[in-house]
């Protein structure tokens, strides 16, 4: 039986992302260590299937401010992923990659920052989509980021257009990190089209 929507997932299919989840976010914490030079520690993640209101709930309300990196996934797999950062997250890169306390990055003379993170959020981006990419054997580009600051509500929005058309639901992963004393959280929403889903499904045997 072919997806309609996420709603459509079983237990099983969870099971599949939450896994997916698990491999992508220790490879983003291996990429980032390297990147940073630094140790990069990351719990279990925490991946749920949640609506639009719940993730926004999830992220600390509609007003709370944070940064997002927007990706668009081609190839076998269609869709798109999200990359929302705590905003001290964001500072402590930028801070460790940089070696200056970036408080401003997002201001219009912080290009050196702006580029910084999309750089991170490709890194990122890349631990995820090569993580699908392994175990399924499928080829999976990503495009250069878009980058904003803004309060969560308006973030989690802008993507609505293309998901509304997919499922109400959202793949939610969240990571709690750690580096030194430092802590924050950091967020991915995965947003591929159902029939990418079924592909990746298929590909690793799983009956859809």
């Amino acid at each position: 039986m072919a997806f309609n929507n996420y709603e459509d997932l079983s237990d099983i299919h969870l099971d599949v992302l939450r896994e997916i989840g698990n491999i992508g976010s220790g490879n983003a914490a291996t990429s980032l260590s390297s990147m940073l030079d630094r140790p990069i520690n990351i719990d279990v993640p925490k991946v749920r299937i949640l609506d639009y209101n719940q993730v926004v709930e999830a992220l600390g309300g509609p007003e709370n401010m944070i940064v997002g990196l927007l990706l668009m996934l081609s190839g076998e797999v269609e869709g798109m992923i999200m990359f929302l950062l705590e905003q001290n997250f964001a500072k402590m890169t930028l801070s460790a990659l940089l070696g200056e306390n970036y408080e401003e990055f997002m201001d219009e003379e912080g290009e050196m920052g702006n580029s910084a993170m999309k750089e991170i959020g490709n890194i990122m981006a890349a631990a995820y989509v090569n993580a699908i990419s392994t175990m399924s054997g499928m080829a999976i580009n990503i495009s250069t980021p878009d980058i904003c600051t803004d309060m969560c509500g308006a973030i989690v929005n802008a993507p609505a257009v293309h998901y509304a058309n997919i499922s109400d639901k959202i793949i939610f992963i969240e990571n709690k990190m750690s580096s030194d004393e430092e802590h924050s959280n950091s967020y991915v929403l995965m947003i591929p089209d159902v029939e990418s889903l079924e592909k990746i499904m298929t590909n690793l045997g799983i009956e859809i």
